[in-house]
């Protein structure tokens, strides 16, 4: 007798997915401080793009896709077919970008960068290092081990939410440091404390301002309220749920006390058995997050622009023109 798999009912995973569960567009949903029903919040590093110039990036990204192409010319053949204007092929063209993105090795440092940080995590707590570990990785942790050396760190990867920006995000570390500050005077207490693997030349001030906003965060946790993040159905039905302001409370509590001047930036390029810290000025960061929050909230100005309306004098009739 032959078996048609369509007739086997499907098994939940035996462990489900209890991570932070996201909306659509990938933001985390998190129940208010005052309770009620989970709401969407920006993750901390999109909420600050706003303040950066992103000219750099978006060059690179262009030649990217060109470099891919000439790699996977079957990529342009599958493009060429498809209509910018129309809703479905922009998806397909967006997925042939990302494609052509890819082939040009343009994720590969991303994917490297994400190794490094897993490593980073394994001599924070301690453990061994996995026995498949390169050379050039193992020269790169020991060059983080080094400057690290001075950090005590407190905590690994904690998720915290700053309800009056309505963001959401995980820090890397909060370390505790003793010992010369920025302008030479000693110093010490808990740093907010993120690692960079790729160029520190760019995107200083939203370092800073990414390290400020989760100096002022609380901390959230988020299996108070348990469900499958990779349950579709469950987590549209725990959307609609009302949690109470009792319930909500148990969820948040507050950072140890953590420096809100000054952060700690780990640079730590891939492949290079460097690494160097840089001190992170929250003030300014914490500036510009405010900025951020502003330039967020006028872009839902309206009435920017109005329809044109004449009156011509020998018709009598009047013209507009919807722009």
């Amino acid at each position: 007798m032959s078996l048609n798999l369509m007739e086997i009912p499907q098994q939940k995973p035996l462990h489900p997915n209890l991570s932070v569960p996201r909306d659509g567009w990938g933001r985390p949903l998190i129940v208010p401080e005052g309770g009620g029903k989970p709401k969407g919040h920006t993750r901390t590093t999109t909420f600050i793009d706003c303040i950066e110039d992103k000219s750099s990036l978006v060059d690179w990204k262009t030649r990217n896709v060109l470099v891919g192409m000439t790699k996977r010319p079957g990529l342009a053949d599958k493009a060429r077919k498809l209509d910018p204007e129309d809703a479905a092929d922009k998806k397909k063209l967006n997925a042939l970008v990302e494609q052509a993105e890819d082939a040009a090795g343009a994720n590969d440092k991303s994917r490297k960068g994400t190794y490094l940080h897993d490593l980073s995590e394994y001599v924070d707590r301690g453990d061994p290092l996995p026995k498949t570990i390169s050379a050039a990785d193992l020269d790169d942790m020991a060059a983080y081990m080094m400057a690290t050396s001075v950090l005590k760190v407190v905590a690994i990867e904690q998720f915290v939410v700053v309800p009056e920006l309505s963001v959401g995000g995980t820090f890397d570390r909060l370390s505790f440091y003793e010992g010369p500050g920025p302008d030479g005077k000693p110093i010490s207490g808990n740093f907010i404390t993120d690692t960079k693997t790729g160029s520190v030349e760019y995107g200083k001030l939203k370092m800073a301002s990414q390290l400020a906003v989760y100096s002022r965060g609380k901390l959230y946790d988020h299996k108070r309220f348990p469900v499958d993040a990779d349950d579709k159905k469950a987590v549209a039905a725990w959307k609609k749920q009302d949690f109470t302001a009792e319930q909500a409370a148990q969820a948040y509590s507050p950072l140890p006390p953590v420096n809100q001047e000054w952060g700690i930036i780990v640079h730590l390029p891939a492949g290079t058995g460097v690494c160097n810290l840089y001190w992170a000025d929250l003030s300014i960061g914490w500036a510009l997050a405010n900025l951020a929050l502003t330039i967020r909230k006028a872009r839902s100005t309206k009435g920017a622009l109005k329809p044109f309306v004449s009156h011509t004098a020998t018709s009598g009739v009047e013209t507009s023109t919807d722009v």
